[in-house]
C-alpha cells in the first residue's frame, strides 16, 4: 500500500525529509506522495516515518494503491537498486 496525504495537510514540512524513498514532494497546494516510490518505509523502519511525525494525522493508506507486504519489499528492492544502476550506466571519466 502506498500512503496518501489528504487535504488536511498544513504544509508543515516535517514529512518530506523523513521519507527514505524520496516519495514525498510539494504539490501545487499540499505535499503529495508518489505511490511508485512509497513502501510505507518497508526495508527502512517498522512504521511509516511520515505518519509518525505528522502533527495533524493526515496520512492514511491510499485506497487506490493497495499492496501486500511482498509487493512493498519488491518495490523497496527496486528502489535500492536504482542508484547502483544509474552509477553503473555512467560512462567512465576521460
Amino acid at each position: 500500500m502506498a500512503l496518501l496525504i489528504t487535504d488536511e495537510c498544513i504544509n508543515c514540512d516535517v514529512c518530506e525529509p523523513e521519507c527514505p524513498n524520496q516519495a514525498i514532494y510539494l504539490g501545487p497546494e499540499i505535499y503529495e506522495i508518489d505511490p511508485t516510490r512509497c513502501t510505507e518505509c518497508v526495508g527502512h523502519f517498522d512504521q511509516p516515518q511520515c505518519v509518525q511525525v505528522c502533527p495533524v494525522a493526515c496520512i492514511p493508506v491510499n485506497p487506490d494503491h493497495v499492496e501486500d507486504s511482498e509487493t512493498l519489499w519488491q518495490k523497496y528492492r527496486r528502489l535500492q537498486a536504482e542508484p547502483t544502476a544509474a552509477v553503473a550506466s555512467k560512462p567512465p571519466s576521460a
